[in-house]
């Protein structure tokens, strides 16, 4: 009997690291005064409430593919590469709205990506988290030399402006980040999951089928607004999602320290998903971090972009000095799903 072929295994970089982040922000600012003629808060209740001053909503020219292409012009320029190295496109949204084709295949086209394969990821706000888990292990297999990872959300498009509990939240934005080999690691073992018991904590009011059909089957947004319906939008049961942030993703951050054989007292930064400053504070104090470990708090000015929030807030705090390049952060994502991504990672 002829013995059957064993397959070559694959082989790649021993370790992978960030090379490159960048990040792109809409040039309208909402200021909390904006949003205060839409429901009837206060800008103290809005400031004590989440953090958020002002947020970056995006024009109609600053799309998803555009804001991410930009970002993206950024991180491949720090990580000194040419665009033809990317081997893989990965995008984490929630908004774009094109069932297919995926906007990653857009994006690698416009950046010169050549044929690297290209899809999305959705995933909320643990949506670069996961991404950043896949490139690793893409580069690390073998698949790829240099895998592009963009977290990019334009949520103006899923707020509604009538809603007090959660107008004042959400911003647009782009982050993107080009992971690439190493010779020691530079990602940390990746802590990921989700809790669907509570998955209706955060949603999408009504599916896009229920929102746009009609008796006769013409389905399409000019017939939504003839009709006086809502567009579908973002709902948030906020007590239980604090809760759950607080108690169960200081769990999940302490196990990537532990995961990657790091104390927080080592950590040179700590870029938590920007979701609500009250929810940092909290992780801070779960986790015991050090006063003299700077924490990203971009929420302040740029408001909640979900998948974009992390490398937003990690282009900040490097470009600020807050944060330098060769330290260790410690990053975690969390949201709609519920779904969670945490892990340690050597900055750019």
């Amino acid at each position: 009997m002829t013995p059957v072929p064993q397959i070559r295994p694959a082989s790649g970089a021993a370790h992978s690291r960030i090379h490159g982040v960048g990040g792109y922000r809409p040039v309208r600012v909402i200021p909390n005064a904006e949003v205060l003629t839409w429901i009837d808060s206060s800008d103290e209740w809005i400031r004590t409430r989440s953090g958020i001053t002002e947020r970056r909503w995006a024009g109609p020219e600053e799309t998803v593919a555009e804001m991410s292409v930009q970002a993206a012009g950024k991180a491949i320029a720090q990580a000194g590469i040419d665009p033809a190295q990317i081997g893989g496109v990965i995008v984490a949204t929630v908004t774009h709205l094109k069932q297919t084709p995926a906007i990653a295949t857009e994006i690698a086209l416009r950046l010169g990506c050549g044929t690297a394969p290209a899809f999305d990821i959705s995933a909320a706000c643990a949506g670069f988290g996961y991404g950043l888990n896949l490139a690793d292990g893409m580069i690390r297999g073998g698949s790829a030399e240099y895998v592009l990872v963009i977290g990019v959300e334009r949520l103006s498009d899923l707020t509604d402006k009538s809603d007090r509990s959660t107008a004042f939240i959400f911003g647009d934005g782009a982050g993107a980040a080009v992971v690439g080999p190493s010779d020691t690691p530079g990602i940390g073992k990746v802590i990921w999951g989700s809790d669907a018991s509570q998955k209706d904590v955060i949603t999408q009011t009504e599916a896009w089928d229920t929102a746009f059909a009609k008796p006769d089957g013409v389905n399409g947004p000019s017939e939504h607004a003839e009709q006086g319906m809502r567009w579908p939008a973002l709902r948030m049961d906020g007590q239980p999602v604090f809760r759950w942030a607080v108690w169960e993703m200081a769990k999940v951050a302490q196990q990537a320290l532990d995961a990657a054989g790091v104390t927080a007292d080592q950590l040179g930064a700590f870029i938590p998903h920007q979701a609500n400053m009250r929810i940092t504070d909290a992780m801070i104090k779960a986790l015991k971090l050090p006063e003299s470990v700077p924490v990203a708090r971009d929420i302040a000015e740029t408001g909640n972009t979900s998948a974009a929030s992390i490398p937003l807030a990690m282009e900040r705090m490097l470009e600020s000095g807050e944060a330098k390049s060769g330290d260790l952060a410690l990053i975690i994502g969390f949201g709609a799903g519920l779904v969670y991504a945490a892990a340690v990672v050597t900055l750019p």
